[in-house]
């Protein structure tokens, strides 16, 4: 993330990326995209038409309601349950994570079957940094008092009232960087059930969000998580449209490869040639 501009939109890995609610985004023109682009980065994301009845090619995972336990089978409520007697599950400050979040992250990418981005450590402290400029609430995952996992939540107040809600219903909020150390996968603790449940039970059904969002379609399949909400935690797909605008060079270099797309094996290219390929809905 890095510092907002008059169009609401930030930088983030050479993309500008919109600032807000999903719902908020609105098609964007040629010559705002040019403008974007003469203050850096190499692209722009733009999706608009968010939660659109036509299935295409690019979504938003996120989930608009909540009832508690009763969404699950028994066996799902088990595995919650589970989760709570073996762990705590509660809202941090950031001074935690600056200081023992890296280890927990680093861990986590190291066990990712795809490695898809640069991450050290001064790349997570500027993260944080960033998140202190924003609206950002931090949870913990306890092992007793051993922290052992975490998730960065994106708060997001809505500018728009087309809906006729009052109050906070019109927030919405991203699930962000989430970091857990491997073993606690694998050792029937269930973690992610615990987590998930109860900042679901949070935001949608403490504070009475409008939505929250674990992020847009992935351009590079790094994680499974998306698929593990859908499947697990009643998230669904919001689909949207996807245009892209890329710096003059950069658009001559997409065209270039993009016959080539499924040779291509380096990370970064793919991931650009796997979103061309989604705004073609081709993917």
């Amino acid at each position: 993330m890095q510092s907002r501009n008059p169009y609401h939109y930030y930088l983030y890995r050479k993309a500008w990326r919109f600032v807000g609610s999903p719902h908020d985004e609105q098609k964007l023109s040629k010559e705002i995209c040019r403008n974007l682009l003469s203050m850096g980065g190499l692209l722009v994301r733009n999706t608009y038409d968010f939660d659109c009845q036509e299935k295409s090619c690019f979504w938003y995972v996120i989930k608009d309601s909540f009832d508690g336990l009763d969404e699950f089978s028994s066996n799902e409520r088990n595995k919650i349950r589970r989760a709570e007697k073996a762990l705590a599950f509660k809202r941090i400050g950031i001074d935690l994570l600056k200081t023992e979040g890296w280890s927990i992250l680093k861990a986590t990418y190291e066990d990712y079957a795809v490695s898809d981005r640069a991450m050290n450590e001064t790349v997570f402290s500027n993260y944080l940094s960033e998140c202190e400029r924003q609206d950002f609430d931090y949870w913990g995952v306890f092992d007793q008092d051993r922290l052992v996992g975490f998730c960065t939540v994106w708060i997001w107040p809505s500018e728009t009232w087309e809906y006729g809600l009052v109050g906070n219903k019109l927030n919405s909020c991203e699930y962000g960087l989430i970091g857990l150390l491997p073993e606690y996968k694998h050792n029937n603790t269930y973690p992610y059930y615990g987590l998930f449940y109860n900042m679901n039970a949070y935001y949608l059904g403490e504070k009475q969000y409008r939505y929250v969002v674990d992020g847009a379609r992935s351009i590079t399949e790094h994680s499974h998580i998306q698929e593990y909400l859908i499947q697990n935690f009643h998230f669904r797909k919001a689909y949207c449209q996807l245009a892209v605008h890329y710096k003059w060079w950069m658009g001559i270099a997409v065209k270039m490869l993009y016959p080539i797309r499924k040779i291509i094996t380096l990370p970064r290219v793919k991931a650009i040639l796997n979103m061309e390929a989604m705004q073609r809905g081709e993917k």
